[in-house]
């Protein structure tokens, strides 16, 4: 449970999109028992199939977590552990393969977990959500392309303090390679992109 922050050049809390990891994790790798300080920079970057348990973000910088790896092989495992504080993404997935995250609390957030809507290079994705408690405020719990494929599974959702059911479960894009800003394509459960139903998620 050791705290890690950043200093110098990783010493901020804003949205640069062209941050710094705070640790940068060979395909492999497992990180567990440790606390992301403030200031968390751009969180920690996986370069493939590696595994986050009991990993906790006080503060997220400009993303807690980044996906990378060209792999659709690739899996990336998060168990455990939880991330506040997000006023953009909590989870960013920019590389290929499979994203399982469980057991995972998160608070006050833009997006739990997205699928990158305007790289340069664009996979098809894969984001399975499991035993999650999200508090309100948020926006989205994930989002992903239509266009290129993507998919996201649900389960045992809980949403806590949303008396308005403001956060979107999970939300569709067009997304493109170009930069630009994806466009919506709805939201709400399907049998192809966005996989769930109702009785997958509780409201506290």
């Amino acid at each position: 449970m050791k705290r890690l922050y950043g200093s110098g050049d990783l010493g901020s809390d804003s949205q640069d999109e062209d941050q710094g990891p705070l640790l940068e994790l060979a395909p492999g790798t497992a990180l567990k028992n440790v606390i992301i300080g403030s200031p968390a920079a751009d969180g920690i970057h996986r370069l493939g199939s590696c595994t986050l348990q009991n990993v906790w973000w006080e503060d997220v910088g400009e993303d807690a977590a980044t996906f990378l790896g060209s792999s659709p092989s690739n899996v990336y495992t998060v168990s455990g552990g939880g991330a506040k504080e997000a006023s953009d993404k909590v989870f960013q997935f920019n590389g290929a393969g499979t994203l399982n995250v469980s057991g995972f609390a998160v608070k006050n957030f833009g997006t739990f977990a997205r699928s990158c809507g305007n790289c340069k290079t664009q996979y098809k994705r894969t984001i399975n959500l499991s035993g999650i408690e999200a508090a309100y405020k948020g926006s989205k719990l994930v989002g992903i392309n239509t266009n290129y494929g993507d998919s996201a599974t649900l389960r045992n959702v809980t949403i806590v303090g949303d008396t308005g059911k403001k956060i979107v479960p999970c939300q569709k894009y067009i997304g493109n390679n170009t930069g630009k800003e994806p466009t919506t394509n709805g939201s709400g459960p399907d049998a192809t992109y966005c996989k769930y139903s109702s009785s997958d998620i509780t409201y506290k």
